[in-house]
C-alpha cells in the first residue's frame, strides 16, 4: 500500500498502528446492527445525488477476539444484496486489516489497513474505480459506540483530495 501519510487529512490515524492499538478496537461492534445507508449515485464524478437505503448487520467476535466476522444485508433495487466483513488485528504491526466480499463478485476485495485512535478508526487502501485504480479510505467514527458510523471517500490523485462517497449510520438492535 502506497499511502502517503504527508497527504491525510489532519487527524487522521498516521501508519504504522498506534500504541493504544488493540484487538479490543471493534469491541463495540459485536452484535446487530440497523443501517441508513447514504451513497453517492455515481462516485468521482463530481456527483451531488444521494441515494439511501437500509440495511442490516450482524457481527460477532472470531479467532479468540483477534477479529470479527460481519454479515451485512439490504434490498437495493428490489434486489437482495449479501456482503461479508472480516476484520482481523495483527498484534505485531498493531494494524487491522477490513476484507469485504459481496453476492455481486463472491471474492474478497483487498484489504484496507488501519487502527484506531480516541476512537476513530482510520484504514487506507487501493480499489479500482471505472478500470483506474484509486486510493480508499474508511473511517469508523465509534465516539459514540451505540450509534457508530462508517464512511468511505476515494481519491485518484494520491490523497490530494478525497471524495467521501458513501455513509452507513448505525443503531443497535
Amino acid at each position: 500500500m502506497s499511502i502517503n501519510p504527508q497527504r491525510q487529512e489532519a487527524g487522521a490515524t498516521p501508519l504504522p498502528g498506534q500504541p493504544t492499538s488493540s484487538a479490543s478496537d471493534f469491541d463495540f461492534f459485536t452484535g446487530n446492527w440497523s443501517i441508513r445507508n447514504r451513497k453517492l449515485k455515481t462516485r468521482l464524478q463530481q456527483c451531488t445525488e444521494w441515494e439511501e437505503f437500509t440495511a442490516t448487520d450482524t457481527v460477532i467476535k472470531v479467532l479468540n477476539g483477534l477479529g470479527n466476522f460481519g454479515q451485512w444485508g439490504a434490498l437495493i433495487n428490489d434486489e437482495p444484496f449479501a456482503g461479508l466483513t472480516l476484520r482481523l488485528f495483527d498484534p505485531q504491526t498493531r494494524l487491522w486489516s477490513i476484507y469485504w466480499s459481496d453476492s455481486n463478485t463472491g471474492t474478497l476485495d483487498t484489504p484496507v489497513q488501519g487502527c484506531f485512535s480516541g476512537g476513530v478508526g482510520t484504514f487506507y487502501g487501493k480499489d479500482v474505480l471505472r478500470g483506474q485504480e484509486v486510493d480508499v479510505r474508511f473511517t469508523w467514527d465509534a465516539t459514540d459506540p451505540q450509534h457508530p458510523v462508517w464512511s468511505q471517500a476515494f481519491s485518484e490523485d494520491g490523497g490530494e483530495n478525497w471524495e467521501t462517497n458513501w455513509y452507513m449510520y448505525h443503531s443497535r438492535l
